[in-house]
């Protein structure tokens, strides 16, 4: 099973996340494409770092929403958005590039995520992106959902992708932030379900029920402040469950 967090967050002075530390956890990492977060010394070290340490590096782009995190909708037209993700694409490709580790895969970040799961418009704008700039590239998204299925049909290869640190609703959505039980805090629990989940074929959901899901990585978000603990219980977790935690 592949292990991925988001990465290369940092801007400035401000400091988002260990990468360091979580590149010798991770076997991938979706690095920021600088608008939602990280600047191109930032992204340029997380991407030699990965590099370094063997790890798979995919695109995170977002929508251009530094001060909200990429976490807020934007309501764009989808030629607008469609060159916003192509920008992001371009850029973080050159930087991979010249840091000897080419992408692998585009992982759309926060609020562009989640509308492409289920908004039709929104995703083909971004596959659209990907269309001009990495054609080849599969898109990492939730697993389960439209979004996917939309990127299928067109050919676009996917990697269905499952959330440690996440809480899941009944219908195989990721309970909205702005709501109780959307970001799992206990390590252990979290990492057990996890197990479960990749062993079992079941992810817990916040209601006590179960659903049956199915995915090709799970994520562990870098921005936590518990990300390192998060990623590193989980990993010994699934080893010790007999899983090897590798990028496919």
């Amino acid at each position: 099973m592949d292990l991925n967090a988001d990465l290369g967050e940092s801007f400035g002075a401000w400091t988002m996340g260990d990468d360091a530390a979580m590149l010798a956890i991770v076997s991938s990492a979706n690095v920021a494409c600088g608008f939602h977060g990280g600047d191109p010394i930032g992204i340029m070290a997380t991407l030699r770092a990965a590099a370094s340490a063997g790890v798979r590096v995919g695109a995170h782009p977002s929508y251009r929403d530094r001060a909200g995190f990429g976490r807020r909708h934007i309501d764009m037209a989808p030629a607008e958005l469609t060159a916003d993700v192509a920008y992001q694409l371009a850029a973080l490709d050159g930087l991979a590039r010249a840091a000897g580790t080419p992408l692998a895969y585009v992982k759309p970040h926060g609020a562009l995520y989640n509308t492409m799961a289920t908004n039709e418009k929104v995703a083909h704008a971004v596959y659209d992106a990907m269309a001009l700039v990495t054609p080849a590239l599969p898109v990492m998204g939730l697993a389960g959902s439209a979004g996917l299925r939309w990127a299928n049909e067109r050919g676009i290869g996917t990697i269905a992708e499952a959330f440690v640190d996440r809480g899941y609703r009944a219908d195989g959505t990721l309970v909205p932030r702005s709501q109780p039980d959307a970001v799992l805090h206990d390590a252990d629990a979290a990492a057990s379900r996890i197990v479960r989940f990749v062993t079992e074929g079941v992810m817990e959901t916040v209601d006590g029920g179960t659903i049956e899901l199915r995915a090709d990585s799970v994520c562990v978000h870098g921005d936590s402040p518990a990300a390192l603990e998060m990623a590193s219980r989980t990993r010994a977790a699934l080893e010790a469950a007999g899983v090897t935690v590798a990028a496919r």
